[in-house]
């Protein structure tokens, strides 16, 4: 580092972690979050009194945000999934979905975040009688609602969504068709998700050859309880644009005793190839697809220039947002706010929206945000003490 002084007083530039509260003010991007993991407790207590909803574990919101966050530290992949039945049992009608889709683009705003991929299911909201067609419009209203409350609070968002099938289901070319018919309405992509293990993407190739025939997007979950088999059928066979979680592309990179790393022809090909890790390390604790943020992949693949992202996966389950990812990142591996930008940018870059879109969102709104940011070690000297 050049060291500079003027008067003699030190101008050099520190490398100095960010605060909390910088964290918090940086503009992030967020590729993987559920909206169905994303409810805040006090809604889905005061849905499930609206809808008689009476199988909640607590009624107390703050009791059951923790029961969320326990219930889903498990270690399991399908235990963690089970913490679903509670928020889906309350998003079945138009108002529910609207509700929460709006909540959701607020919360997001207030935490930091200027653009979104939120995903779900549209094939699990039909108990109360609603169509596809209604459940997409109904989140998609709730959305467009987020955006401009969030706007009259001080804070810009943008929110894509992303339609998911469930891989244990046979619905997927179905919720595909339908991500096409939504696609210049507010749905940038699709997505498959669930139980990873007996249910591999291969079972859903219509739906992604439908896609591909109809130039559209599409992620899929793999990689994360499910090992490298997963990652290789999500890519060579489906043709996936990204991969959600991708977590155990660490199983086929070597690590020797001299420090020297070796890849493997899969992590070989998903670095060369530019293919983004939609990378969640809350959430891979508790499935058990890592055991601790210091050891968790994400370090290793940062390092290896690997196109890795920092997602929420479920932010009620998890207990967790951007800023607190990032916080547990920064601590963990020393990361400075040029780490976050870096980050940060892979995720706009890997974004499911046009790329002239994607470019003034690097350099209008993250690139300035971050100089912001990073320039404020240049005032610490001025603030004027007042009596």
């Amino acid at each position: 580092m050049t060291s500079a002084t003027h008067s003699g007083t030190d101008l050099s530039r520190p490398s100095s972690q960010p605060t909390p509260e910088q964290i918090r003010r940086a503009p992030k991007v967020l590729l993987h979050d559920h909206l169905d993991g994303g409810l805040r407790p006090a809604t889905v207590i005061e849905l499930a009194a609206a809808t008689g909803y009476d199988k909640l574990p607590e009624t107390d919101a703050d009791k059951l945000g923790v029961w969320f966050r326990e219930a889903a530290d498990s270690g399991s992949l399908e235990r963690y999934l089970e913490t679903f039945a509670h928020t889906c049992a309350v998003m079945q009608t138009r108002d529910a979905l609207v509700r929460v889709a709006a909540e959701c683009a607020e919360d997001l705003a207030a935490d930091g975040v200027v653009y979104a991929e939120v995903r779900y299911a549209p094939e699990q909201h039909l108990e109360a009688g609603l169509t596809l067609e209604q459940v997409v419009e109904a989140v998609n209203e709730g959305f467009r609602e987020g955006e401009r409350r969030a706007r009259e609070n001080g804070h810009r968002i943008r929110v894509g969504a992303l339609l998911t099938a469930m891989r244990h289901a046979a619905r997927a070319l179905e919720i595909a068709e339908l991500a096409n018919t939504y696609r210049d309405q507010g749905v940038v992509g699709f997505d498959i998700a669930g139980a990873e293990a007996g249910f591999p993407p291969t079972r859903h190739l219509d739906a992604f050859e439908y896609l591909k025939r109809e130039n559209n997007h599409f992620t899929i979950h793999a990689g994360e309880a499910f090992g490298l088999p997963s990652i290789w059928q999500a890519l060579q066979w489906c043709g996936a644009d990204r991969l959600g979680h991708g977590v155990r592309i660490i199983d086929d990179i070597e690590i020797a005793e001299n420090g020297t790393v070796k890849l493997g022809r899969l992590a070989s090909y998903v670095r060369d190839k530019r293919i983004p890790l939609e990378m969640c390390p809350t959430s891979n604790l508790q499935t058990g697809a890592a055991t601790s943020y210091e050891e968790h992949p994400i370090g290793l693949l940062r390092e290896l220039h690997f196109r890795a992202t920092v997602n929420t996966d479920n932010r009620l389950m998890s207990g967790t947002s951007m800023s607190r990812e990032f916080e547990h990142l920064v601590k963990a591996f020393g990361y400075t706010l040029d780490d976050m930008q870096w980050f940060t940018v892979n995720a706009m870059k890997s974004a499911f929206i046009p790329f002239d879109e994607r470019l003034a969102m690097i350099n209008d709104v993250i690139k300035p945000g971050y100089a912001e940011l990073k320039s404020e070690w240049l005032f610490r000297h001025t603030v004027t003490e007042t009596a």
